[in-house]
C-alpha cells in the first residue's frame, strides 16, 4: 500500500510507545522507524531488537519518568517516528467483500480509538478512517489500548469526512451510521457485501452532515435500562454483527 511519506518529526512531536505488546508489534512492522529504546535488561532480553536501534538500559523508576504517570510500561519505552499517512484512495483500492470499513466522526479519546483498532484487527476490518483534526494522533496510550493493532490496521486520515464518505460510496460501500434514535437495528441495516460503519463521538453522536452522507442509520438493540454504549464497545458489537452477516 502506498503511503504519503512524512518528514522526520521534531523530538517533541515523536510518539513514545510503552509496554511489551505495543513495542513488539512496532518492531515487527517494517514501516515503523525507531529512534531509540529504553529498557530494563530483563525486558530487553524478551525482545529481538535490531542492532541498529540504540538501547539505553534503565531501572523501572527511571523508565517511569519517561512516560505519563502510572503508565504500565512493563520495562520498555520506545521513541519512534510516526507512521507515514495512508491515502484513502489506496485503502479503498484494497476493498474486499466482507471486510468492513470503520469511519470515526470526531472520536477524540485515544483509549477509545486504540480499542477500536484492536476490534478492527480482531474482525479483519479493512481499516479505519478519521479526520486529520478532531482525532487523536499516535501516542503511547493509543498504542497500548490497541495492543499491537496500531501497527497492522490501516488508518487513513482525511480533511473532510463528508467528502470521504462520498468517495467510500463510489467504491461500492453501503454506509451505515450508528445512531441511537434510528428505527432499524444494525442487523436489519446490514446486507450489501461491502459495509462502512460510521460512528460518532460519545455524547454528541454523529454530526448531522455526516449522518446525511450515510445510506442508512441503525441502532444497536440494547436495553432501555442504559442510554448508550461506549463508542469502542459499540464498534466491537457492530463489527461482530457485520461478521455474522457475511458468514
Amino acid at each position: 500500500m502506498r503511503r504519503k511519506a512524512r518528514q522526520a518529526s521534531k523530538p517533541e512531536n515523536r510518539p513514545r510507545l510503552w509496554g511489551r505488546h505495543a513495542i513488539a508489534a512496532a518492531l515487527a512492522n517494517p514501516e515503523r522507524r525507531f529512534v531509540r529504546i529504553w529498557a530494563t535488561r530483563e525486558a530487553a532480553d524478551m525482545l529481538e531488537i535490531p542492532r541498529e536501534i540504540p538501547v539505553t538500559f534503565a531501572d523501572v523508576a527511571d523508565l517511569g519518568r519517561l512516560v505519563p504517570r502510572d503508565a504500565p510500561h512493563q520495562g520498555l519505552v520506545a521513541e519512534v517516528e510516526r507512521l507515514d499517512d495512508i491515502l484513502l484512495a489506496d485503502l479503498l483500492d484494497r476493498a474486499e467483500d466482507g471486510r468492513p470499513l470503520l469511519v470515526l466522526d470526531q472520536v477524540t479519546d485515544p483509549h477509545n480509538v486504540g480499542a477500536i483498532l484492536r476490534s478492527a484487527a480482531a474482525f479483519d476490518a479493512l481499516g479505519i478512517v478519521t479526520q486529520d483534526r478532531h482525532a487523536p494522533g499516535e501516542s503511547g496510550a493509543l498504542a497500548k489500548a490497541a495492543s499491537g493493532a496500531l501497527e497492522t490496521v490501516p488508518w487513513a486520515r482525511v480533511v473532510n469526512l463528508a467528502r470521504a464518505l462520498d468517495e467510500i460510496a463510489e467504491a461500492g460501500f453501503w454506509r451505515i451510521g450508528l445512531a441511537g434514535e434510528a428505527e432499524a437495528t444494525i442487523a436489519e441495516a446490514l446486507g450489501p457485501p461491502r459495509v462502512a460503519l460510521v460512528l460518532g463521538a460519545e455524547g454528541e453522536g454523529l454530526r448531522a452532515n455526516v449522518g446525511a452522507h450515510c445510506d442508512t442509520l441503525a441502532r444497536l438493540p440494547i436495553s432501555s435500562a442504559i442510554e448508550s454504549l461506549n463508542v469502542s464497545n459499540a464498534a466491537a458489537i457492530a463489527l461482530y454483527a457485520a461478521s455474522v452477516a457475511r458468514d
